[in-house]
């Protein structure tokens, strides 16, 4: 599962620019708490949005730890730079649409909700 809410927030700065054009400069960490997994992802990828927004700066590594209703991470990115980054949109914050955290057959986690934009 931990590594299903790495690439969630993986794919946040995606719909920003190119993960593989942010440097892993400055590391922050978040924790967040919540009563099942499908919040307790909302909460985690709002806390990214937060950092984004508060701190003008994207992420390109995550790593996040998991033990029962808590969530532990370090995040690494650098400030935004318009010329390199490019950014096309600014996230706003995970929604409960489309939102599914599971195991899936092969053994796999399934991370996902759709973000506004």
């Amino acid at each position: 599962m931990a590594s299903a809410f790495e690439q969630a927030a993986l794919a946040l700065t995606a719909v920003v620019t190119d993960p593989a054009g942010v440097l892993a400069e400055e590391e922050i960490q978040i924790q967040c708490r919540a009563p099942d997994p499908e919040s307790l992802l909302v909460d985690w990828l709002n806390a990214v949005v937060y950092e984004m927004a508060t701190r003008s700066m994207l992420f390109s590594e995550f790593d996040v730890d998991i033990y029962q209703s808590r969530l532990r991470a370090r995040i690494r990115g650098e400030p935004v730079d318009r010329d390199s980054h490019q950014p096309a949109v600014e996230v706003k914050g995970a929604t409960f649409t489309e939102l599914q955290v599971r195991e899936q057959e092969d053994g796999l986690w399934l991370a996902q909700c759709v973000v506004d934009v």
